[in-house]
């Protein structure tokens, strides 16, 4: 072990020599990890305290050991604190980048190379080189306690022997700038405390974090499904930063509060733990773990540290309202601003990604601005976008750009968003593509979201990879539809009640009536992944997620909203449906879908077969080939009662025909779904192929009993009615004929 030097003792300001105390102690250490092996610590700088402030250096030997003899008698203060001195560029960058530089230590890159003992990352309750203390100490330490800075460092987990804070009571008042004695490193008091004439044996935790699997492709994966689904629902979640004031004034922040963003990305995560909540909903339910992949602490999904200290110029309580702090960093949350949009989002990002996530509709203000869809132009861009989106997606756009002009440095920016808040993010990515300040490479998963633009819009925008997911009963990605335009003035909308209350095949009509009064009709974007439930006997059931490209099945879940009793809709106002909808909502039905379609997936690819069975092909087919016949049918009574539909009649056929068109479509998509089979790519991305997936990621989400059940792989739909035009209505998202209904959406409430 390397000799350790003392530096200068101590004398008197007139440069007399005090007489000194006793110098005849020793003290001796080793620094280990959770296997008991010290060479990963092997050559590093410590420095040493003793009780009269008086600093030895040294280097831990090849056995991670160290030893300071003839020290003052009492206790030492033990600190290893050299900033990173290799070539690793990943800590280097981290190190000089220009918004919150991190104070790397030699320490905490070693800690990030060593791994946990325990797979689930809980502390060891004994050592194997505990044998080794001779009646010394055995103390489980982490890096933040024997570094000066650990604002960025993971809070302190649990553990079996904790360092004895109380001998930092004995040591001596550390001496005043300009008083005899005063050395620079001797501003505050850090470091872990040993008891003098004994060995310490120090076993440092691993710096090791999870960070929920992301892949950074622009191809679908159904990992991406799953885990997005999740991000997008704890977007509901607040941020939960303690305390909350602005400015804050502590010297430090925290995030116990579980669930929360703040408590998942910088403190259960960082700690190692396991999450499975994303919505405090689920206390009492089931528990959707993510997939996570263990990383090196450092690149974990991060949020900014928080240090006055160190970060004077944007964390100093003295800045007031212009005071940085992980909040105002990472959370967008603007209900108390004048002019508010109450829109809500989270951001975060590693080497590799940056995410982003936005909130849909939680609250009055979120459905007002859900009902605010005129028409507006998208700033200096073609086409036009739904005004209350956009108010929203440019208060969303400062708050991500803020945040890249910060930490982007050429990530990819993956983009989520459910509801009210896949159509912001929708908006926001096309604008972020759109920026020639970045090459924004962006993918984007939205789930149950509304259209957010015109037709034109959407064209324009067609470069920017979009991965669309709708459940089958979800009424809201039928809205707006392509006929609620409300850029026209309510005169025009009188006109539009007129036709909605009209026979099944008006609502087609009323599309291109509105069309030519008021230019692009709205429209969707992106690539279409709907769920299709199918049912068998006994109440069995399971869902398909495919791309059908008919009104029949897309627009089901607004039939099934609009279904009509006496007249009236079936629940109250057709909004409060769309808000109250089961099958829009996150926790519900969406994760449990995306869940079970990560499990087929994971089946399928695993026994080589396809994501279809033989029943759940035959079925939805035959209920395809039966809305075919009910289109025939409705066309031979248009052509048979000309003086019923003689104002819209060739508009009604050419709907109808096209639509007939699409289940064609659509049944060569199932066909083609049948037959093909899916890679190991087509389920996680770019994690396929990568030994960590099948060592370690897979095992640690399926040790999870929850993850192991088997899904239901056979399904049948229900019967159609025996009333045919009840039935087309029920599959063409249209009103029933004769029944008369007000649908008017600026009266929405």
């Amino acid at each position: 072990m390397s000799l350790a030097l003392p530096e200068r003792d101590r004398s008197s300001m007139d440069g007399t020599i005090h007489a000194c105390p006793l110098r005849e102690h020793s003290t001796s250490f080793q620094l280990v990890d959770e296997f008991g092996d010290g060479q990963p610590y092997a050559g590093l700088a410590y420095q040493i305290i003793d009780h009269e402030d008086i600093i030895y250096t040294g280097k831990l030997d090849a056995t991670g050991s160290g030893k300071v003899e003839n020290h003052y008698c009492g206790p030492v203060e033990l600190r290893l604190n050299q900033t990173y001195q290799g070539r690793e560029d990943d800590y280097n960058e981290l190190i000089v980048r220009k918004n919150y530089p991190l104070p790397i230590t030699e320490l905490q890159v070693r800690a990030e190379k060593t791994r946990f003992s325990n797979k689930s990352g809980l502390r060891t309750q004994s050592n194997p080189a505990q044998d080794k203390t001779n009646a010394g100490a055995f103390y489980q330490v982490e890096v933040r306690e024997l570094v000066e800075h650990g604002a960025h460092l993971p809070p302190l987990a649990a553990r079996h022997s904790p360092p004895n804070f109380h001998v930092f009571k004995l040591f001596r008042p550390l001496p005043v700038k300009g008083s005899a004695g005063y050395k620079p490193e001797l501003t505050k008091r850090f470091g872990v405390a040993l008891m003098p004439n004994r060995h310490t044996v120090l076993e440092v935790r691993p710096l090791r974090a999870l960070r929920p699997m992301l892949s950074p492709s622009n191809d679908f994966c159904a990992l991406n499904l799953y885990q997005l689904a999740l991000m997008s629902t704890l977007s509901y979640s607040d941020f939960a930063q303690q305390p909350n004031d602005h400015p804050v004034e502590t010297d430090t922040v925290s995030f116990p509060l579980q669930p929360s963003i703040g408590n998942w990305f910088a403190d259960a995560l960082a700690k190692f733990d396991e999450l499975w909540q994303v919505d405090a909903a689920q206390a009492g339910g089931k528990a959707y773990y993510p997939l996570y992949e263990e990383v090196p602490y450092s690149r974990r999904l991060e949020v900014v540290p928080f240090d006055p200290e160190l970060y004077p110029q944007v964390n100093s309580p003295s800045l007031g309202e212009k005071q940085e702090n992980p909040a105002t960093i990472h959370w967008l949350d603007d209900r108390a601003e004048d002019g508010g949009t109450d829109t809500q989002a989270f951001i975060t990002h590693h080497d590799a990604l940056i995410l982003l996530s936005i909130r849909g509709t939680a609250s009055v203000a979120d459905a007002l601005r859900d009902m605010d869809a005129t028409q507006v132009p998208f700033g200096d861009s073609p086409g036009k976008v739904h005004n209350g989106f956009y108010g929203a997606a440019k208060v969303a756009y400062l708050f991500v750009t803020r945040y890249l002009n910060k930490f982007y440095s050429g990530q990819k920016l993956v983009i989520t968003g459910h509801s009210l808040g896949g159509a912001i993010a929708l908006i926001v990515s096309e604008m972020l593509r759109r920026d020639k300040r970045y090459t924004a490479d962006i993918v984007l998963y939205t789930y149950g979201a509304p259209r957010a633009g015109d037709k034109v819009f959407v064209e324009g925008a067609k470069p920017l990879v979009h991965h669309r997911i709708v459940n089958h009963n979800d009424p809201v990605p039928s809205v707006p539809s392509t006929w609620m335009n409300t850029s026209t003035q309510r005169e025009y909308m009188a006109q539009g009640v007129v036709t909605v209350v009209n026979p099944a095949i008006g609502v087609a009509s009323l599309v291109l009536g509105m069309v030519n009064m008021t230019g692009e009709p709205y429209a969707h974007h992106g690539t279409l992944r709907h769920f299709m439930p199918v049912y068998f006997n006994a109440g069995i059931m399971s869902s398909i997620l495919w791309k059908p490209g008919c009104s029949t099945i897309n627009d089901h879940g607004c039939a099934v909203a609009l279904k009509a009793t006496d007249g009236l809709p079936a629940r109250g106002p057709f909004l409060r449906q769309v808000i109250d909808n089961a099958h829009h909502k996150m926790v519900v039905s969406y994760i449990p879908n995306c869940w079970a379609s990560l499990r087929r997936w994971q089946a399928a690819q695993e026994s080589n077969r396809s994501l279809v069975t033989i029943d759940e092909f035959e079925q939805v087919d035959e209920a395809l080939t039966n809305a075919k016949r009910q289109i025939l049918t409705l066309e031979s009574r248009l052509a048979a009662s000309p003086d019923r539909y003689v104002s819209h009649q060739a508009a009604a056929m050419a709907a109808l025909q096209q639509e007939f068109t699409n289940i064609e479509i659509t049944r060569t998509r199932l066909s083609e779904l049948r037959a093909n089979r899916i890679s190991e790519a087509d389920v996680y991305g770019l994690f396929a192929g990568l030994p960590e997936l099948a060592e370690d990621d897979l095992p640690r989400w399926k040790a999870h009993a929850e993850n192991r059940k088997e899904e239901q792989l056979a399904m049948a739909p229900p019967a159609a009615d025996d009333d045919d035009e009840r039935a087309i209505a029920a599959i063409t998202g249209v009103r029933i004929p004769g029944t008369p209904f007000n649908f008017d959406i600026d009266s929405f409430s």
